[in-house]
């Protein structure tokens, strides 16, 4: 944690099996019954989905291998983010319950004053992935597309995380994963070039609903450093993300930091490549083809990067 004023926290976040580092800035409340802290995570639990631990404890039980399953069972109960990844998932699907269980649940398992996270991941943006087409979403890229997302998606999600038995908890929300990143490196792409005011408007959306709700802290997708690591790469992903910002009604302060590595295993840190300026045989090691000259190795580096270029776009 580094702090100082305005206070800045690069924490640690993990999403299932999946190790997210989080660049979060400090951002104001725009309601004071609810603290709205610097870093939600500091000093508090954070919540287990009681499905995922299930799943795990029945798949060590099928593991016949005594080792592997005392390895599954240690993370029996790691806490992991509850996906939205469709207007159905709100109410509950047969991919899950909905999530006002998962946050009846969250209550239930919260201890004493102690604060608990709740990890929400926000994925249903009109185009969603526009260019890998790895999870493609349910709402076309269309102006009837983004309306859908607007007030059958984002709406009752604000409503129900608004309700006043849930202030007691933070909420953690990931906006959008790939979206805004994809901007960046895919903008020849037709698809994305069709998403582009979509993705814009959505996540501005977002932004603007969640915000407003006291203990809801909102993190902006930032992919990861094998994404945006490249310096071609970073310095335009950093201005579309303030653009972003300056278009909501909070600008900045809508945005309580950026989250990376949500849906890829790049290290935190890479313990044996220590700066990417070392030089092997009279060649740096960034120009072997494994990094293509990217100089960030790691979430480390990227997010390190990531902060001050963010910070010379005018956030705070």
């Amino acid at each position: 944690m580094i702090t100082r004023r305005p206070k800045v926290v690069v924490s640690l976040m993990t999403v299932g099996a999946v190790v997210a580092a989080s660049v979060a800035l400090a951002s104001t409340s725009a309601n004071a019954a609810v603290e709205h802290v610097d870093n939600p995570y500091a000093g508090a639990t954070q919540y287990v989905n009681q499905a995922w631990s299930t799943n795990v404890l029945a798949a060590a039980g099928r593991a016949g291998d005594a080792t592997l399953a005392a390895r599954m069972q240690a993370i029996a109960n790691q806490p992991t983010a509850v996906w939205m990844d469709r207007i159905g998932a709100i109410a509950g699907n047969a991919d899950g319950p909905g999530l006002r269980l998962h946050l009846d649940a969250a209550l239930a398992q919260k201890q004493g004053s102690t604060p608990i996270v709740v990890n929400l991941v926000i994925y249903d943006l009109p185009g969603r992935d526009c260019y890998a087409l790895a999870s493609n979403g349910e709402l076309p890229a269309s102006d009837a597309g983004l309306v859908r997302y607007k007030a059958e998606y984002i709406d009752p999600i604000a409503a129900m995380l608004s309700e006043t038995k849930y202030e007691g908890l933070r909420i953690a929300a990931v906006v959008e994963p790939d979206s805004l990143p994809n901007l960046v490196t895919n903008a020849s792409d037709a698809n994305c070039q069709q998403s582009a005011p979509y993705y814009r408007a959505g996540v501005k959306y977002a932004l603007d609903r969640l915000h407003a709700i006291p203990n809801v802290y909102t993190y902006v997708d930032a992919a990861h450093s094998g994404w945006l690591g490249w310096e071609s790469n970073a310095g335009p992903a950093a201005q579309l993300f303030a653009e972003v910002a300056r278009s909501t009604t909070a600008g900045y302060a809508s945005i309580d930091g950026f989250v990376t590595n949500t849906a890829n295993t790049t290290p935190l840190v890479e313990p044996y490549l220590t700066s990417s300026t070392l030089q092997v045989g009279g060649n740096p090691v960034r120009s072997a083809s494994y990094y293509e000259w990217n100089p960030d190795f790691d979430e480390a580096d990227w997010t390190a990067g990531l902060y001050a270029l963010l910070v010379s776009a005018g956030f705070p």
